[in-house]
């Protein structure tokens, strides 16, 4: 099993990114590749930019430690589970991870990949309205 974990820098606050994804219906605003997601209690149905429904289990939403964890669902995985974490990382900022633990391995590096720019666009947006 693979375990991949990306992180990066936000010159906002904690609470700031937090609101932008904390909302499990919103990652297809910040999220490259993800048009839309449907939540459900604690499902979550996302679909990709080619049209493919991915279905995940909401694990933690965690307001007060801003953690939001999922599995995600779909019979490409035989396991998966995906964790991001907004920290204080002190002065007005925020040190982002996402980490993803998956098998098959082939998939984790692609999923890894796709985190890794999603952080990069969620910095973007969320510096660009400072």
């Amino acid at each position: 099993m693979a375990l991949i974990s990306r992180e990066i820098r936000i010159a906002r606050r904690p609470d700031e990114v937090w609101r932008a994804i904390g909302d499990p219906a919103a990652i297809s605003t910040w999220f490259p590749g993800i048009v839309a997601a449907e939540v459900d209690g604690t499902s979550r149905v996302i679909t990709t930019a080619s049209g493919l429904k991915m279905p995940e289990e909401i694990v933690t939403n965690d307001p007060v430690r801003h953690v939001f964890s999922y599995r995600l669902t779909a019979p490409v995985v035989s396991d998966h589970l995906g964790t991001i974490e907004v920290g204080d990382a002190g002065q007005g900022a925020s040190l982002v991870r996402y980490q993803t633990r998956c098998e098959p391995d082939t998939i984790a590096l692609v999923i890894g990949g796709a985190c890794g720019n999603a952080l990069h666009e969620l910095r973007r947006q969320l510096e660009s309205e400072a």
